[in-house]
């Protein structure tokens, strides 16, 4: 092993012809001002796999979506030591080539992805000028799955950048995400259809990249559609976390199925105020149900429309959006042409009561909630086990891929 040779660089595109034109083997670490981090791997001056970046798990699943759908994400568990090592996204394909799962083509597609993707957040970040660099010599990838050349993948890069940032986007970050912030003046300006595709997808949950594979389109034309919105605040580019795969303890299998998810129903409640939501999802919890709650309105048809709950409680009165208006909406969505939705209010009074069942609601229900008319409403609409049957229900067995 040799020992890395550390520079401060002017132009970091000189370093990765350095690499080509030595036929460099090995790692070429680069670190911006701010902080972010990419390592280029190298073998014969050739690139044969990038990581780092913002999001290395997105990137990871947002790949295996493009390239590899007949794999079920979902469905995987790793140990911890599978994804501790700088290139755990590489040896997992790798491991899913070596059992069949994955074709040498899929993988070609991905790499090639991959670091040009990692280039073109390196020119956003850097804009190649200054950078900190290193060398090391540890030849991680004996015999890669694919060989890029350099060259062709910096012209690329450029390429890209340049149609980027002449589109007006150059101070937007593509692993942002979008979220809707005005949506009633973005209901005004497109049809029921593009508004109701708005509020599917633009939540602040997907970046513009994780669009752009949702979409089946580049992240450019994503972007630019998006960028009249951004620019009037009827949208905002958020950070989101990244989305780490699931570790598992299970010590003899390094990739495994996942265990089989609750069967319970999912309810979901609606409402602007912690108590309600902390009360109905103790009492909802005890009695073996699942909860999810939501207290932003603006965010309820999202999340919702992701988590598809069984049952819905959801507030009459709540700022920006109130529940009659949120049941209409739900009730335009064929997913939710029969879930029960269950009015919450203060106010027994007759006009609310006849209001909700035009809006398409299912029951009501006055506050102060208690546990008794909570499950009353419930076992009235979902079908519910006793916490006994639940506590006593056997667990599913782990079962291992091969």
């Amino acid at each position: 092993m040799t020992h890395p040779e550390v520079m401060v660089s002017n132009n970091i595109l000189d370093e990765f012809k350095t690499c080509t034109q030595l036929q460099y083997n090995g790692q070429l670490n680069i670190k911006s001002s701010k902080g972010h981090q990419w390592t280029f791997y190298y073998r014969l001056g050739r690139l044969v796999w990038a990581t780092g970046g913002t999001h290395p798990f997105r990137r990871w699943r947002r790949y295996m979506a493009q390239y590899c759908p007949q794999v079920d994400v979902d469905k995987m568990q790793l140990r911890k030591q599978d994804i501790s090592i700088n290139h755990w996204d590489y040896r997992l394909w790798e491991i899913l080539y070596k059992k069949q799962k994955i074709q040498r083509e899929q993988i070609n597609a991905i790499v090639e992805s991959t670091i040009a993707e990692l280039l073109f957040d390196l020119a956003q970040q850097t804009n190649f000028v200054y950078g900190s660099c290193d060398r090391n010599q540890d030849v991680i990838l004996e015999t890669p799955m694919s060989y890029t050349s350099a060259d062709v993948s910096m012209k690329h890069m450029q390429d890209s950048w340049t149609t980027w940032s002449e589109a007006g986007l150059a101070n937007f970050a593509p692993d942002l995400a979008p979220v809707l912030r005005r949506p009633e003046q973005l209901q005004q300006q497109v049809s029921p259809c593009v508004y109701k595709n708005f509020v599917t997808l633009i939540n602040g949950k997907h970046t513009l990249r994780d669009l752009g594979v949702k979409m089946k389109q580049s992240v450019l034309p994503v972007t630019r559609s998006l960028l009249p919105y951004i620019l009037k605040g009827i949208i905002e580019l958020v950070e989101v976390p990244d989305l780490p795969l699931v570790i598992t303890e299970d010590q003899n299998n390094s990739i495994s199925t996942q265990p089989k998810r609750s069967t319970a129903p999912l309810v979901a409640c609606v409402d602007d105020s912690p108590q309600v939501c902390k009360m109905l999802e103790e009492i909802l919890t005890a009695n073996g149900l699942r909860f999810v709650k939501i207290q932003d309105a603006v965010q309820a048809l999202p999340t919702l429309i992701q988590d598809k709950p069984d049952l819905i409680f959801l507030d009459l009165i709540m700022p920006v959006a109130s529940g009659y208006e949120i049941c209409t909406q739900l009730r335009r969505i064929s997913a939710f042409a029969n879930t029960p939705v269950i009015i919450l209010t203060g106010n027994d009074g007759l006009l609310d009561r006849v209001r909700a069942k035009v809006v398409g609601s299912t029951d009501f229900l006055t506050k102060p909630v208690t546990a008794d008319r909570v499950m009353s409403v419930v076992r009235k609409y979902l079908p519910v086990q006793t916490p006994s049957q639940v506590k006593s229900r056997p667990q599913p067995p782990l079962e291992v891929c091969h």
